[in-house]
């Protein structure tokens, strides 16, 4: 909803206009409804907003309470804002008016610190407390909002994205060598394990989960939540679970939809984003609104190569979800003529940093720029209802059943899942089924072949930087947890902040950059609390995984999406078939990248000249998730952001060139 700054200096210097006004100007490539600044002697606060919710219009922000003597600057939009406000005792005639960043406000005067955990919503917020001198905020659980600051010289600063602090003359923009060693040794899609860290050494980041406190030059950052559970529901009845489920989601996503601007949603053909439109349009539809949804599809020419069971075009199914759910103003988009190489700089500006996701880097953004032509406001998906809403991996379960000798229930289900697939030879299952149960018996496969991205960092430099202890310490194998089973892989999602960073970094640049909002319910935390309270059994039951959101569909989504076992969307499957027209410019950077000694110290160049050989013709489409091909792009988009970073600033361009072993790079 908004972009925040704000420069504090602890020595009690006064800060300078032009530092406090070059902050606010380089956000101005952003649309903003309006901008305003707070400045006190060595305090100041700068909001850039964008006004969502209806409370928001001519919010008042950064807003300064004359009773209490705070002053708070937030990018925040509250879900449980009832909750609160029946805390707080008030007046239910003056809850209509009151905007987010105050609610945030008189929650801090009632309990302090501990403010974050009274919190449900996306949200970063400074709060500065006159009285006590201090300056506090905090970064929602799941990192939604980003929260950068530096810290140095008696002088504290903090924004929303990472530009703006560079405009400080006292922040050198010096890259974090330990932040690219994470991010190129990690092969899925986390960024890197410590979340505190940015790609600017001495710009750090508030994690996801956690709060800041800056007293007397002295920063404290603490873990204010940990998302577990301990005990487990148990209800009577299965309808039980079912009911208690569809109130809580439809709490949360009606609470997803409080905007006066136009609701849309991106719109797949599975259950995630099927069950997200159907439950914001019941709603939209008792307020004279239509949802507008918003699906990708391939462009026309693409064969679909994927296997039987997977599918790249999902038209057929998300035709079937909108006329099912009605309501519903739907829009089909392929971008012809994108593609993972044309993007890379625009996704570069936007990310400030590199990125892992080129696969969907064409409709990702393309989704945001149509949604914001037709004036939308707040931009639903289902991204993260795979460990929640849509959890229940049947084999894995029933691996679970095998290994405790529940082998009457195990019968039935192996029946059931059976015939919902059409998978007929219980052989293969029960040979699937005995891995799961039994790991060790992989290991005497020798045609289980293990998927694995080659290491795209240099040896050198992985060592330099010691990046292997540390991901093993974290948790991460240089696999990605492919030696935990996917309980633990679950476990670990929800309990180690590092999992959300990257999601939380592009959702909120995109909505800078678009004017609107990226709202996910199935990240609500409460429906998350209740999802990881269930007993297993609720989620796969009678042969159908991810049961409990199928059975909480009945009547919302169309039989055809919601009993679908045989085949799943699969996305990115289409990215080479994009690049196929810019192959000869695509093999021709590369070969430019391996011959520059900018990225000689970090990229595995050896690995990547065999790469590039073996890719130097046109690959075919469905090659797509071949991991040498990928590792390319990867290294392409690294490379690109090298170039772009140190050709801002041409001292150190020329540092880094001269403590270069092979000389100077041609431009």
């Amino acid at each position: 909803m908004s972009a925040i700054a704000g420069i504090y200096h602890l020595n009690n210097e006064p800060v300078p206009r032009e530092h406090s006004l070059g902050m606010m100007k380089s956000l101005q490539k952003f649309p903003a409804d309006d901008v305003q600044i707070w400045q006190k002697e060595n305090i100041f606060l700068g909001c850039h907003a964008q006004w969502i919710t209806p409370e928001s219009i001519g919010e008042q922000l950064p807003y300064y309470d004359y009773d209490h003597q705070l002053t708070i600057t937030a990018d925040a939009i509250i879900d449980n804002r009832e909750e609160l406000f029946d805390k707080l005792q008030v007046d239910i005639a003056k809850r209509k008016t009151i905007p987010d960043s105050k609610l945030i406000l008189l929650s801090y005067v009632k309990w302090g610190e501990q403010v974050p955990n009274q919190l449900i919503g996306d949200f970063a917020f400074m709060i500065w407390d006159e009285k006590k001198q201090k300056l506090f905020g905090a970064r929602d659980f799941s990192g939604a909002r980003t929260l950068y600051y530096f810290h140095k010289y008696q002088r504290f600063t903090f924004c929303t994205v990472i530009n703006p602090l560079l405009s400080l003359p006292y922040i050198e923009k010096d890259l974090n060598e330990q932040w690219l060693a994470e991010y190129l040794a990690i092969p899925n899609m986390i960024d890197t394990v410590d979340s505190s860290l940015t790609v600017i050494k001495d710009i750090h980041q508030v994690p996801p989960s956690h709060a800041i406190s800056v007293v007397d030059d002295k920063i404290s950052i603490i873990k204010y939540h940990t998302l577990s559970v301990n005990e487990k529901i148990k209800y009577k009845k299965d309808q039980d679970y079912v009911d208690a489920f569809r109130n809580i989601f439809q709490d949360a996503v009606d609470s997803r939809l409080r905007t006066f601007l136009p609701v849309g949603s991106q719109l797949s053909g599975g259950l995630d984003s099927g069950a997200v439109v159907s439950f914001a349009a019941k709603t939209l539809q008792k307020k004279n609104k239509q949802l507008h949804t918003f699906s990708y599809v391939p462009e026309n020419n693409f064969k679909d190569w994927t296997p039987k069971h997977r599918i790249a075009d999902e038209r057929t199914f998300i035709n079937s979800t909108v006329q099912h759910v009605s309501n519903i103003e739907d829009h089909y988009l392929s971008f012809n003529g994108k593609s993972a190489i044309s993007e890379i700089d625009d996704w570069l500006e936007i990310m400030e940093m590199p990125y892992k996701f080129f696969e969907n880097s064409v409709w990702v953004k393309g989704i945001n720029e149509q949604a914001q032509q037709r004036g939308i406001g707040i931009l639903l998906n289902g991204a993260r209802g795979n460990f929640s809403i849509s959890w229940g991996p049947a084999l894995d379960y029933y691996g679970f059943l095998l290994r405790n000798m529940r082998l009457i229930r195990l019968s039935h289900e192996l029946q059931c899942y059976s015939t919902n697939t059409g998978i007929s030879k219980k052989g293969r299952l029960l040979s699937v089924v005995g891995k799961k149960a039994f790991p060790f018996l992989n290991l005497l496969d020798r045609s289980q072949e293990v998927y694995q991205l080659p290491m795209l960092i240099n040896p050198e430099f992985a060592k330099k930087t010691n990046v292997y202890s540390k991901l093993q310490e974290a948790g991460i194998d240089v696999d990605g947890f492919s030696k935990q089973n996917i309980y633990e892989i679950r476990k670990n999602h929800y309990e180690k902040e590092f999992m959300w960073n990257s999601t939380g970094t592009s959702g909120t640049n995109l909505s800078l950059r678009y004017g609107l909002w990226n709202r996910d319910p199935t990240n609500d935390i409460r429906v998350i609390r209740f999802c990881l309270s269930l007993p297993e059994e609720q989620f796969v039951k009678d042969g159908l995984d991810r049961a409990l959101i199928r059975r909480s569909t009945e009547g919302l989504l169309p039989d055809k999406v919601r009993f679908n076992q045989r085949s799943r969307g699969i996305q990115g499957a289409d990215w080479v078939h994009r690049m196929m027209s810019s192959w000869k410019l695509f093999i021709d950077e590369l070969q430019q990248l391996v011959e520059d000694p900018i990225v000689s110290d970090f990229l595995n160049v050896n690995l990547l000249k065999m790469a590039i050989s073996r890719f130097k013709e046109r690959p075919r489409p469905d090659q797509a998730f071949d991991p040498e091909l990928r590792v390319l792009m990867r290294s392409l988009v690294v490379y690109r952001f090298l170039k772009k970073f140190y050709s801002v600033g041409g001292d150190i361009y020329e540092k880094e060139m001269a403590n270069s072993r092979t000389g100077s790079a041609k431009y």
